[in-house]
């Protein structure tokens, strides 16, 4: 860049690498998520690619020499931000994807934005609603609606597992605005937050799945491809991608960079059909377009030269969003 070139208008060729990098290792998520629970319970599968995410973070921690929070206030909020931002979510996709299609989950993992904005004006007051944020939500709305397939009547394995990963959204929706009003503030790094907050979602499982799902296996049991997946659902869509997106914000900016939600569908509907031979009914894609339009017009990605961020609820973005999708 030269002195006069500002991080959103940096030279493309510094930044798109590693953006197509983010937006394929977590547009994979969910294809992993589909190979785990093969042989894992979900939460067991959560369980093992958080403690794994953790330990990659703490190791990253350390090396940079930054350090966990000390404040109890912030390690409180904390807690709230690793059930809505990772335990429940990762949890619930896991339990979406032993009903529904690999890429349908990383679509309605597209609908987070539009949780967060109405979430965010009504309950947690740090946004305010416009008529182009009102009509971005009502695109999106009906986006979710053809996605659904309504007119072919509700309910069924299928739907329901549709509707666990809109909760997982959901979740999302609840975690980024909580955790803009009341952590992004603080006086520690993304890097820190974003370990502490997995530290925490770690304990929470630790504790949850035994009594939900018994004991864990030992990794030792697991087929090769499973414990692959595991870590690479948490070294990997963790560790790794968090650093990839710090460079791609510190490089392009926090608006270009936070665009990479838009690409996270795409590569989840390429790797599951390519890898899995998976199949979309013709009105899921279609849903899934109209949902992205709602997200650019209420996020005014559109007719603007320098876009507002994206909330995407996904991973490792520092300070304002949960730790990982």
């Amino acid at each position: 860049m030269t002195a006069t070139t500002t991080p959103d208008r940096a030279d493309v060729r510094s930044w798109l690498p590693g953006f197509l990098a983010l937006a394929a290792i977590w547009g994979s998520s969910f294809l992993f998520i589909k190979v785990g629970i093969e042989e894992l319970h979900p939460l067991h599968l959560t369980l093992y690619r958080v403690a794994t995410g953790a330990l990659t973070l703490l190791v990253v921690l350390a090396v940079l020499r930054d350090r966990l929070p000390r404040e109890p206030r912030v390690w409180a909020h904390l807690f709230v931000v690793a059930a809505f931002g990772v335990a429940v979510p990762f949890t619930l996709f896991g339990f979406g994807e032993q009903r529904v299609e690999s890429m349908l989950a990383g679509i309605w993992n597209a609908t987070t934005p539009l949780i967060v904005l109405p979430l965010a004006v009504l309950v947690f007051r740090t946004e305010r609603l416009t008529a182009r944020r009102a009509v971005g939500l009502g695109l999106g709305f009906l986006g979710v609606l053809v996605v659904l397939g309504v007119w072919e009547g509700v309910g069924g394995a299928h739907f329901t597992g549709q509707l666990m990963c809109l909760g997982a959204a959901a979740c999302y929706g609840v975690a980024i605005p909580y955790q803009k009003k009341f952590i992004a503030g603080s006086s520690y790094s993304g890097l820190s937050l974003s370990a502490a907050q997995l530290l925490v979602a770690a304990l929470q499982l630790a504790v949850v799945a035994p009594l939900v799902a018994g004991a864990p296996p030992m990794p030792t049991g697991l087929s090769v491809e499973v414990v692959a997946s595991v870590l690479a659902l948490g070294a990997l869509g963790t560790g790794l991608a968090f650093v990839i997106n710090l460079r791609n914000i510190r490089v392009a900016g926090a608006s270009t960079a936070s665009t990479v939600t838009y690409l996270i569908p795409v590569f989840a509907v390429l790797v599951g059909a390519v890898v899995l031979d998976e199949r979309l009914n013709w009105h899921q894609p279609v849903g899934a377009l109209i949902v992205l339009l709602g997200v650019a017009v209420a996020q005014g990605l559109l007719g603007r030269r320098t876009p507002t961020p994206v909330s995407a609820g996904t991973p490792a973005v520092p300070a304002a969003e949960p730790a990982t999708r």
